[in-house]
């Protein structure tokens, strides 16, 4: 039973891609209307955290901008692969986020699921990735998101001793505040504040959860 719960709002690409997508990827991607319309929206939920995946330019260009009018904070996790690269984040950009006070979090190297690596591609994937993030965002990297959602509990081991606060997956369901494991919920091209509402905070006891959440976070700073 999760005595307090947190919904994990995950974003992708905002707008007009400038960039080849991968396969299937382009249905991560809202316009950029549906987008402040949907963080209009869950700006009025109890709990609600919110993070960007694959840094992507839209991020820096439309998604920080909103998210700072809006007086929210996000986790970004770029893919450290990608600095510079046409229609994703520069090293710059990630440095303006930072200062803008949100959190870089690591996205790994390139978008390939991180199960079942071995040592070289995992050494790149987990550390070498991160080092490069910390770098353009002049702090330590302690966030993770596994591509693709995908993990096992090897993988977990690993990022565990490697000292990850948190680790964010794609399983589409309510969080336990303060876990180590953070599930999310992604928003798709076809969602709008009202369909989000419906997928997330209409499922039974989702609401009552997160609530009761806010309830003792509160009575625990009194």
């Amino acid at each position: 039973m999760i005595d307090s719960g947190v919904v994990n709002i995950c974003f992708h690409g905002i707008g007009r891609p400038n960039r080849e997508l991968e396969p299937g990827e382009a249905s991560y991607w809202v316009d950029a209307d549906s987008y402040r319309s949907i963080l209009d929206e869950i700006t009025g939920w109890p709990a609600v955290q919110i993070s960007f995946d694959d840094g992507n330019e839209s991020d820096v260009r439309i998604g920080l901008p909103e998210i700072c009018d809006r007086g929210l904070t996000a986790t970004f996790f770029p893919l450290a692969g990608r600095l510079g690269a046409v229609g994703s984040l520069s090293c710059e950009d990630v440095g303006e986020i930072a200062r803008h006070g949100m959190t870089i979090g690591t996205h790994g190297m390139v978008h390939r699921s991180w199960r079942g690596m071995d040592p070289v591609t995992r050494e790149v994937e987990l550390v070498t990735a991160r080092q490069r993030l910390a770098d353009a965002a002049g702090a330590p990297v302690t966030e993770a998101a596994c591509p693709l959602g995908r993990y096992d509990r090897r993988l977990l081991s690993v990022l565990r001793e490697l000292g990850y606060r948190h680790v964010y997956t794609s399983d589409q369901r309510v969080a336990s505040a303060g876990a180590w494991l953070q599930p999310r919920f992604s928003v798709r091209s076809h969602d709008t504040a009202e369909t989000l509402r419906e997928r997330v905070l209409a499922r039974p006891g989702v609401t009552k959860r997160v609530w009761r959440g806010v309830a003792k976070a509160r009575q625990r700073l009194r």
